[in-house]
């Protein structure tokens, strides 16, 4: 894992993000999730500079797409959030957790 992929497990793992359960590496057919909540049935991916060159954004497209078809959610957060300000980004979490449960 990445430093900001770990220092987001730390804040997920043993349900300390308001009792949700996070699995990390999580395979779902061909791809490994960073983070997938299975009740909220949300993937959370860290994205990192690697995935703003050339190319990355149209690949990561497909795979949210092939995901959302399987009804799994892509949550993308930039590694720079989590580094920065790792509050705002378990904020970012429970809304789109909020928003799945609502749905």
């Amino acid at each position: 894992m990445s430093l900001p992929e770990g220092l987001l497990w730390r804040a997920l793992r043993a349900h300390r993000l308001e009792g949700l359960h996070f699995r990390r590496q999580h395979p779902v057919g061909p791809y490994v999730l960073d983070f997938y909540c299975d009740a909220a049935h949300l993937a959370v991916e860290v994205d990192g500079a690697m995935h703003y060159l050339e190319g990355r954004p149209e690949r990561d497209a497909a795979r949210d797409a092939w995901l959302l078809q399987r009804g799994i959610r892509t949550l993308r957060l930039p590694a720079r959030l989590v580094l920065k300000d790792m509050d705002g980004a378990l904020r970012t979490i429970l809304r789109e957790v909020g928003a799945r449960r609502s749905d």
